[in-house]
């Protein structure tokens, strides 16, 4: 059991990474790899109304393996800093060549992030009443 989470948490260290490395890129890795294009951004689904889709994604399952690696000891500080790293990275956009700080991005990030800690919450509480 004890093998599975450090293989989560080596998950998630690795695909925090690979997502600060793909943000602070001036281009669209992703672009460049599928379509041979830096200027091209691939869209997994149509946007919401306020929020990006794809950044909705990629910090849902950020947050999603963060909570499955310290949800016993470390969960409070790990969403501190998924709350903190979902605005910086948007904000690092107005600096970087060829991106664009977008309202929403920046919603998509947070709200990416704020399900999971609603999950996290109710799974605490569910927890303690029993």
């Amino acid at each position: 059991m004890k093998k599975i989470f450090l293989y989560t948490k080596s998950t998630f260290h690795v695909s925090n990474i690979v997502l600060i490395l793909t943000y602070l890129y001036p281009g669209s890795i992703l672009g460049w790899l599928l379509y041979g294009d830096l200027k091209k951004q691939p869209q997994l689904t149509s946007d919401f109304l306020l929020f990006s889709s794809n950044h909705v994604y990629a910090f849902l399952a950020l947050s999603f393996l963060g909570l499955l690696s310290y949800y016993k000891n470390k969960a409070k500080i790990l969403f501190i800093y998924l709350f903190f790293i979902s605005i910086f990275l948007e904000i690092c956009h107005i600096f970087i060549p060829h991106r664009s700080f977008q309202y929403q991005d920046i919603f998509g990030n947070f709200l990416g992030v704020f399900f999971i800690f609603i999950f996290f919450l109710l799974y605490q509480f569910l927890k303690s009443n029993k």
